[in-house]
């Protein structure tokens, strides 16, 4: 069956009052963005859901392109009628009944009448489509509680549509509703879920990520990029920003004690994510940090590394398990790239005891024997940074 149009439900969006048009604006602004390869489809915004007509591009392509929307709660391939004479109504709930595979045993109806014109209450319709369909599909039968398959029929203004299937789709809140982050962006399993968990609360994000040439090879700065492209196929493009961090990480290890290098380094990592949230108007930096995971993600060692910025620190895995992090990871397809074995700059010079109660005096101490405003505003002017486009071929990326 060759379906025209599709039905679009958003959940948490829809309890937005005041600047709930502002939401929609942009999740259509999103979906347009998604879709731009299939230029016959329309989007048409109705009070309460959008729905898109297809107008002969393939519906199984743009399903693929939908589950990846923040903001969609769910959506139905679906017969639209403009016709609101019953036979009509009939005639299609057979013909999508039909086409659902494998072959149903039981059904249930669900009629909802937004459009309070239409003479047919909610309920009898049930009963009515129902019969009908019983009468017309041999060994089918009704379960109310727990059936093969729900057929919904909602009766709109601008017309019904009926459809039997319900695609999960990412819910949350569109991409660019909440503002920017500057997610730091390394090469391992959580930094790229804690990207995604934060699009997923409406967080338009740029990647920061610290490559140590020649301690970090060029197919480890490589396997960040194809982690960035693959959280763009949910964010429609982002920038990524990828520092020189050699010089200060060579400092750090000559001047500053052992077991205090790594949460110097992350203050450095810190400041220059801070200079480049300024400088391309981000809120926030996310990070993938969670806590307990490792000996340096302690309460004191994050409020010693937050000591040295002024915007908020976004830490979404704080409250998952690793566990979880790679179910995640596995969802949205980032695991496989995450586990490849190429060292990033978090995971050389690592002291064999770091601290675990790290004090923001101390570290200030080690510090001052460092440049620090020279070696921030080095890398910064050092920035090497690209634009992803998730529909660009693979080699090609704008540099700017």
């Amino acid at each position: 069956m060759q379906y025209e149009h599709i039905l679009i439900r958003y959940g948490e969006l829809a309890l937005k009052k005041r600047n709930r048009g502002e939401f929609e604006t942009q999740l259509i602004r999103n979906i347009k963005k998604s879709i731009k390869g299939y230029p016959k489809v329309q989007v048409i915004r109705t009070y309460g859901r959008l729905y898109l007509a297809l107008n002969g591009e393939p519906y199984e392509q743009i399903e693929q392109k939908l589950k990846k929307v923040f903001g969609i709660h769910s959506f139905s391939p679906t017969r639209f009628l403009h016709s609101f004479e019953l036979e009509d109504i009939e005639a299609a709930a057979l013909e999508v009944l039909r086409d659902v595979q494998p072959i149903p045993r039981t059904f249930k109806v669900i009629v909802k009448r937004p459009n309070k014109q239409f003479p047919h209450r909610s309920q009898e319709m049930n009963r009515m489509l129902g019969g009908h369909i019983l009468r017309n599909i041999e060994n089918l039968s009704v379960d109310v509680h727990e059936p093969d398959v729900e057929l919904r029929v909602e009766i709109r203004v601008e017309g019904i549509f009926v459809s039997c299937r319900t695609i999960p789709g990412m819910g949350g809140l569109p991409t660019g509703s909440s503002g920017k982050a500057m997610l730091m962006l390394s090469g391992g399993i959580d930094s790229p879920v804690a990207g995604w968990m934060t699009m997923k609360r409406g967080v338009r994000i740029e990647g920061v990520h610290f490559h140590s040439y020649p301690f970090t090879s060029e197919r480890a700065k490589q396997k960040v990029i194809d982690l960035a492209r693959i959280l763009t196929e949910y964010s429609g493009g982002m920038k990524l920003h990828i520092v020189p961090f050699t010089e200060i990480q060579t400092k750090i290890r000559e001047k500053c004690p052992e077991h205090y290098t790594i949460t110097i380094m992350r203050r450095f990592m810190m400041r220059i994510t801070e200079r480049l949230a300024q400088k391309h108007g981000a809120l926030a930096i996310a990070t993938g940090e969670s806590l307990g995971q490792v000996a340096s993600q302690t309460m004191e060692s994050m409020r010693t590394i937050n000591d040295v910025v002024n915007i908020p620190v976004i830490r979404p895995l704080v409250a998952i398990d690793k566990e979880e992090t790679i179910i995640i990871s596995r969802r949205i397809e980032t695991y496989e790239t995450s586990i490849l074995p190429f060292e990033d700059c978090c995971t050389v010079f690592v002291p064999k005891s770091p601290v675990t109660k790290p004090k923001p005096e101390l570290a200030e101490k080690y510090e001052r024997e460092l440049d620090i405003e020279q070696l921030v505003e080095d890398a910064v002017n050092g920035v090497e940074s690209l634009w992803i486009d998730p529909s660009a071929p693979e080699e090609n990326h704008e540099f700017f």
